[in-house]
């Protein structure tokens, strides 16, 4: 059993100093509430709607940004998965890493499928699954607009990922993704999914909210309103069996045909 918090927020993005300012509180927060795990926002670090200062922000995967939360996971007992623009061998990607409690790197994922106005700023990412080790429970990690193709949920559920972990940057008028898409991307895969999204304006986005954690049966663990918040939720991977045993959706597919007609 994993205690995970949410970090909804912040309600307002600031600089890199202040946002990691709010990652740091929140990292508080969710360690006094016996959390093993902080999973904030898409660029929770540097801010998302932020045009070409996005260029300025940018840094590898073992840069400031990744030290300063180091320091966080290290000063609270708690994992953090976190946001940020990163380059690596001169190309910018929107990524998001993980960092174990004793400040280890875990996992660093580059979102493969940009949305929009990503795409005058990163270049997609190559590697389709990106997972990592927590007490036993295989987690994998998607970013945001990742999550509408059921493709990329489809391969963590065959690569063995038994929690998915999604920051997220949903504005609106697209709320319906956080209230039907997502539970339906943990049912059809029977992974457990957590949904973490930004909150309030960012230089004319308003970013919609509704973070939610979603068992393999459709089951709504935990969901935020549309401001922020830290959410408190577990994830049980002795759930996912039993939920494959009874929803057998996995089991029941016909390889052979979608195979045949991949060339088609």
């Amino acid at each position: 059993m994993i205690t995970v918090g949410m970090f909804q927020g912040p309600q307002e993005s600031g600089t890199v100093a202040e946002n990691l300012k709010a990652i740091a509180a929140a990292a508080r927060r969710a360690a006094d509430a016996g959390c093993r795990i902080l999973v904030t926002p898409e660029m929770s670090a540097t801010g998302y709607n932020i045009s070409t200062e996005i260029a300025a922000r940018a840094e590898s995967a073992d840069g400031p940004i990744f030290q300063a939360v180091r320091n966080i996971a290290r000063d609270n007992g708690i994992a953090v998965v976190y946001g940020y623009p990163e380059v690596a061998e001169g190309k910018p990607y929107n990524s998001v890493q993980v960092v174990d409690r004793d400040g280890a790197a875990l996992a660093n994922y580059r979102k493969t499928h940009l949305y929009g106005f990503d795409r005058e700023f990163f270049t997609p990412g190559a590697d389709w699954v990106a997972q990592f080790e927590l007490d036993g429970v295989t987690c994998g990690l998607l970013i945001c607009y990742d999550i509408e193709f059921p493709e990329n949920a489809r391969a963590h559920a065959d690569a063995g990922t038994q929690w998915l972990v999604v920051p997220t940057g949903l504005m609106e008028p697209w709320s319906f993704v956080a209230t039907h898409i997502v539970p339906a991307r943990a049912y059809e895969s029977q992974l457990f999914l957590s949904y973490v999204n930004r909150t309030g304006f960012e230089n004319g986005l308003e970013y919609c909210g509704l973070s939610c954690t979603i068992a393999p049966d459709t089951t709504e663990l935990c969901r935020a309103g549309r401001t922020e918040d830290l959410l408190v939720t577990h994830i049980d991977p002795d759930a996912v069996a039993v939920s494959r045993a009874v929803n057998t959706h996995l089991g029941d597919r016909r390889r052979d045909l979608y195979q045949e007609n991949q060339t088609r």
